[in-house]
């Protein structure tokens, strides 16, 4: 199958995410959910800047990887986790930007120490338990810690995000990065002051509307 629309914002979200530095050399993979519920992601060990639509990797509704492709990310299992258990989740991005990885190996979460925390859908931007790359633990712990959240951390390892496509998952990881390096930063001058509950469940309740342009 084609799925042409599917892979020009794919292939636009991986530029993105190389142009703005987001993720190293070949680090980093992002995908988007297709009509049929299978999924397109990027192929392992191609730099994100390099892909055309053609490298694109196809993975069914089941699961599986049609014969003739090129390998897919080796954290394809951990794209289709999210996927399955998060229905809103049309596009991801997973990759290893600086501030986001820093705190990543530190196994902090990013707490309500800014009110655009709530971007990720709640009063925190958790950080999910350490598993081997490219492992179905690791893609089990990062989609329990989405829950009720389209992002979070990965310990020792990078951030990952999604949203309705992949260039607001693009969009929403140069949220958390920016985040990120502001809660380290200020982590650098003593302790940050946290927003309370009450503060915070303001915020998320307007959120709820944010960007609607009725």
């Amino acid at each position: 199958m084609a799925f042409t629309v599917e892979r020009s914002q794919l292939v636009a979200a991986l530029h993105g995410m190389s142009n703005s530095g987001l993720s190293p050399g070949a680090s980093g993979n992002v995908s988007v959910r297709t009509a049929d519920g299978g999924m397109l992601i990027s192929a392992s060990g191609q730099s994100a800047g390099d892909i055309r639509p053609g490298d694109l990797v196809y993975i069914d509704s089941d699961g599986d990887l049609s014969k003739g492709q090129r390998k897919p990310s080796s954290e394809w299992r951990m794209h289709w986790q999210v996927y399955c258990d998060h229905p809103n989740a049309g596009g991801i991005v997973h990759c290893h930007s600086r501030y986001a990885t820093v705190l990543a190996c530190q196994r902090k979460a990013i707490p309500a120490f800014h009110y655009m925390v709530a971007i990720a859908g709640g009063d925190s931007i958790p950080c999910a338990e350490y598993a081997g790359y490219g492992t179905q633990a690791l893609s089990d712990y990062v989609s329990a810690a989405l829950q009720e959240r389209r992002a979070c951390l990965m310990a020792n390892h990078g951030q990952i995000a999604y949203a309705a496509d992949p260039l607001r998952a693009l969009a929403l990881a140069k949220d958390i990065e920016e985040l990120a390096a502001n809660y380290y930063l200020s982590l650098q001058g003593g302790k940050p002051i946290i927003l309370s509950q009450t503060e915070m469940d303001d915020v998320l309740s307007r959120y709820a509307g944010y960007g609607n342009q009725d």
